[in-house]
């Protein structure tokens, strides 16, 4: 690889050096950057072609050099022979002028190392082409090695010659006698051109109607760059020193037999001994072998024999060889119109333009660019021909590749792009707009190929917006999405409200709906949907083409409406289009069908989010509400009963500490409640009820109702006993409307003082009135007293009871054989019953007299002892109520009170009639009590 490369920059380094010394100081290098070498060609293959730009229009040229380093070898007379021959070539060259003539830029100029004029631009000559690589670089270009003519170029070619021939013999009055490959170059559109007049001939009475042309005599002692190539030259120049016309069609045929044999003339003459060459040559031109002419086409060979004869006068001329069949060539023809174009008016050139389709598919493809194109892209300069041209360089662009279109036709095209003027410009462009598109550069299709699109949509003319209404779909994928969102969308919309003409209007909505799949989905529910709102007309078609628009958007996976959209804008829209007057049966059904479509998607998604949102509230609600305060109601109602008033305590804002023993054993419990996460309406009615609470405990407290007889009959007289059984079964006692399921293990009772000691073991709790004062009611904890809560240290009614503790008879009950240490009752505590202005009996001395040895028991835990565990278990087994508080605390007064939470109703303990049977005595010992 490396030897490769080295080879390679010295052969570059070498081709620059030679260039260099060359073309140094020449004064054509004033005027024209000379690039690389690319061909050689004239007599002798001696002048070097370099591709090259003029400097001031960077016009491409050809720069012909000529080293005089090749001519070194010889004297200095014969170099001076050699260059004043080649000066006369050039010289010649320039002053014709000829479309077959190599055409001159910048005549000859001479310095001290080269000769170098300038030219059109160049490919190579046909020596070159054929095979010859005489002072070509090293290596040989690839372009002029694979280089292969097709027959419509060879054919052309020869017409080409011959018409140059034509125009020297009868325009000039010249013979070339030098015709043969390395005179003929082929430019850089593939036209061959005639150089190397370094031999010419003019007639010396160019004014007659016969031309005489006078030569010199061949002197083989002259350097070959002084002699013409005797392959290619008339028998009659060596033979009888003399030249005419039919000289010059010899070397014709001589040349046509070449190109048709890989550059190889009929005869191969000995340059030493070229008389006796000739004279050979002659004997078999007289005899020519039909295997010689075998190669050529045998519509021409004829002719070639003809050309070649040794009669100059069998031969025939220029102007007749043009005619012969053999050009008749439907290619070469249409190559020779293109040459002879700026002779047409503009009718014969569109007539020309409107066949040139169906004839452009039988050509090569280098001949339709290199050729053809130029010519179709030089008559854009005339605005009433680009219709016709235009069609036939598209149908070129779509079999160039992308480079050779970016090089070879964008260039010529974007200037038309912004010709508006005559209207079918527009209509071709944008029938061939995917193929612009698609081979044109992004920065020249914002440029140049979009504003032309966006003119069309804002042209005046229906014909053309409805055309680029149609077309636009077709190439709406190659749009880029921010030209299309910004520039090419609010130009349809316009266009379809601004218009007067229905056809326009509807191809608006039509080009829209097919181009939404292009389109994101917010971009069309925010500037789309809502612009259908805005059309004016009720035309069926523009309402079924906004149909089709929202039937689109809605069924499209990608876009879609959300039922919001649906519900708020889309179908009430429908709707009233729906029922428009103008619309028949199967339209309306349509609509309908849409319509249904819409509602049924929107109540299906909107009840399948309802149903999720309410599966995630009934999760919230269980996880934050119902599961906490559910676990919490068990947990309460597995615990003692002094840790749910405990728990009620704390809900209510208070706190309790409760000390009591059971079974023996004594503990002390202070605990926190659990702080739950409430919802609004369960903290309100939770206000609520600590408000009611509150009020409730500013009542008085309700008295005990459940009362059970003593076991034995008491053998002295016990007034307090009496007084109690007497308080519960006063004709006035009102109960409420049924048991409570609840029991309460604590309460107070009020008679004559302000406060009384609290009781427990209740059964129901009702209004009580005895007869002394105001009904009674609960009081909750205004002077620190708990429901059901045990004293720390149980009392008997020997006194005032104290407002802090309440008794648990169920604890006295279980434990009375221990606090009583088997003594009979002390009832001391209740001799300030009685007044001192009538003393009585002390309680004690009333008390009946026990038998030694046994133990007396205790009328109040007779009375309230025995009905505690069946109440303790109805507390446990109690629901909760009124959220956090316990089903048992039923108050008369608490309008949020609901006796259906009661779910066990206990019936009320039957109260002893043993009790009842004494009743009238007791009131007529309370009548001695209190006077």
């Amino acid at each position: 690889m490396e030897s490769m490369l080295n080879k390679l920059k010295s052969t570059v380094t070498k081709v620059a050096g030679d260039m260099t010394s060359a073309v140094m100081g020449n004064p054509v290098t004033r005027e024209f950057e000379v690039g690389r070498h690319i061909a050689s060609g004239g007599p002798g293959m001696s002048w070097r072609i370099y591709n090259g730009t003029k400097k001031s229009t960077k016009q491409e040229v050809a720069v012909f050099v000529f080293d005089k380093k090749l001519i070194d070898r010889y004297q200095k007379f014969e170099k001076d022979q050699i260059i004043d021959s080649l000066k006369r070539g050039v010289q010649q060259l320039t002053r014709l002028r000829h479309p077959r003539l190599l055409t001159v830029q910048h005549p000859l100029e001479e310095s001290r190392d080269c000769l170098a004029f300038c030219t059109e631009p160049v490919f190579a000559s046909l020596a070159n082409v054929l095979g010859q690589w005489d002072n070509l670089p090293s290596p040989v270009p690839t372009d002029i090695k694979e280089y292969k003519l097709y027959d419509v170029e060879t054919k052309y070619g020869l017409l080409q010659i011959s018409e140059g021939l034509s125009f020297l013999h009868s325009g000039v009055k010249m013979v070339h006698s030098n015709l043969c490959p390395e005179n003929i170059i082929l430019n850089k559109s593939g036209a061959w051109k005639i150089m190397g007049f370094d031999f010419s001939i003019s007639s010396i009475n160019p004014s007659d109607a016969e031309p005489k042309y006078v030569c010199k005599e061949w002197d083989p002692n002259l350097p070959p760059l002084c002699l013409r190539n005797p392959e290619y030259v008339a028998p009659e120049y060596i033979l009888s020193v003399s030249c005419e016309a039919a000289s010059d069609m010899y070397s014709l045929g001589v040349l046509i037999h070449a190109v048709f044999n890989e550059g190889k003339p009929v005869f191969q003459v000995n340059k030493q001994d070229i008389f006796k060459s000739f004279s050979r040559q002659l004997d078999q031109l007289s005899h020519l072998s039909p295997g010689v002419l075998s190669q050529i086409p045998e519509e021409v060979r004829e002719h070639v024999k003809m050309l070649l004869s040794v009669t100059s006068n069998v031969r025939p001329d220029a102007d007749q060889m043009t005619k012969i069949p053999f050009f008749d060539d439907v290619g070469a023809m249409t190559l020779q119109y293109f040459d002879s174009l700026f002779q047409r008016d503009n009718l014969q050139k569109s007539q020309f333009y409107k066949g040139l389709p169906k004839v452009l598919p039988k050509l090569p493809k280098r001949v339709i660019i290199y050729r053809i194109l130029p010519a179709l892209t030089s008559e854009f300069v005339n605005p009433d021909m680009v219709p016709f041209v235009l069609p036939n360089v598209l149908l070129i662009a779509e079999e160039c590749t992308k480079e050779e279109y970016i090089r070879l036709v964008l260039p010529d095209l974007t200037p038309v792009f912004k010709q508006q003027e005559p209207v079918q410009i527009l209509l071709i462009f944008l029938q061939k707009m995917d193929l612009l598109l698609t081979k044109t550069p992004p920065e020249d299709i914002k440029n140049s190929v979009l504003p032309m699109v966006y003119r069309a949509v804002e042209a005046p003319s229906i014909q053309i917006q409805e055309l680029c209404l149609n077309i636009i779909p077709t190439f709406a994928n190659l749009i880029e999405y921010p030209s299309m969102k910004n520039a090419l969308i609010p130009r349809i919309k316009s266009a379809c409200l601004k218009t007067s003409s229905l056809a326009v209007r509807v191809n608006s909505l039509v080009c829209l709906g097919k181009i939404l799949e292009y389109l994101d989905k917010w971009f069309v529910i925010d500037e789309i949907l809502p612009f259908l709102q805005q059309i004016p007309s009720r035309e069926p078609a523009v309402l079924m083409g906004i149909l089709g628009i929202y039937k689109c958007t809605f069924t499209h996976k990608k876009l879609g409406i959300p039922k919001e959209h649906l519900a708020a804008k889309s179908l009430p829209h429908l709707v009233s289009l729906s029922i428009d007057n103008n619309l028949n049966l199967n339209q309306f059904n349509s609509f309908m069908a849409v319509i249904r479509d819409m509602l049924s998607r929107m109540e299906a998604e909107h009840k399948t989010k309802l149903e999720q949102l309410h599966v995630m509230q009934e999760q919230q609600r269980s996880l934050n509400i119902t599961n906490p305060l559910n676990q919490s109601e068990e947990t309460k109602s597995t615990h003692s009963p002094a840790t749910q008033v405990r728990d009620i305590d704390d809900i209510f804002g208070g706190s309790a500490s409760v000390n009591g023993k059971e079974n023996g054993s004594s503990s002390s419990t202070v605990s926190q409640p659990s702080r739950v996460s409430l919802t609004l309406e369960e903290k309100q009615r939770l206000a609520k009820e600590q408000e009611q609470a509150a009020k409730l405990r500013s009542q008085q407290p309700l008295a005990p109702q459940s009362i059970k007889p003593a076991t034995t009959t008491p053998q002295a007289k016990d007034l307090t006993s009496s007084l109690l059984n007497n308080m519960t079964s006063l004709n006035n006692l009102s109960l409420t409307t049924g048991p409570r399921t609840m029991p309460v293990q604590g309460g107070t009772i009020s008679s004559t003082f302000p406060s009384g000691p609290s009781m427990g073991g209740m059964g129901t709790i009702g209004s009580i009135n005895n007869g002394f004062n105001s009904p009674m009611g609960f009081q909750t904890g205004g002077m620190g007293i708990g429901m059901g809560m045990r004293p720390a240290n149980p009392v008997l009614y020997g006194g005032m009871a104290t407002t802090t503790s309440t008794p648990n008879f169920s604890g006295l009950t279980q434990n009375q054989n221990q606090n009583q240490s088997n003594k009979p009752s002390d009832m001391s505590a209740l001799d300030s019953l009685f007044t001192p202005n009538k003393p009585k009996l002390s309680l004690n001395q009333m008390a009946p007299k026990l038998a030694p040895g046994t133990t007396a028991p205790s009328p109040w835990l007779s009375q309230f002892g025995t009905g505690q565990p069946s109440q303790t278990a109805s507390m446990q087994a109690a629901p909760m109520g009124m959220a956090g508080v316990q089903g048992g605390f039923g108050m008369q007064a608490n309008p949020f009170f609901n006796p259906q939470n009661f779910s066990q109703p206990v019936s009320a303990p039957a109260v002893n009639t043993g009790m009842m049977k004494q009743s009238a005595s007791v009131n007529n010992n309370l009548k001695d009590l209190f006077g």
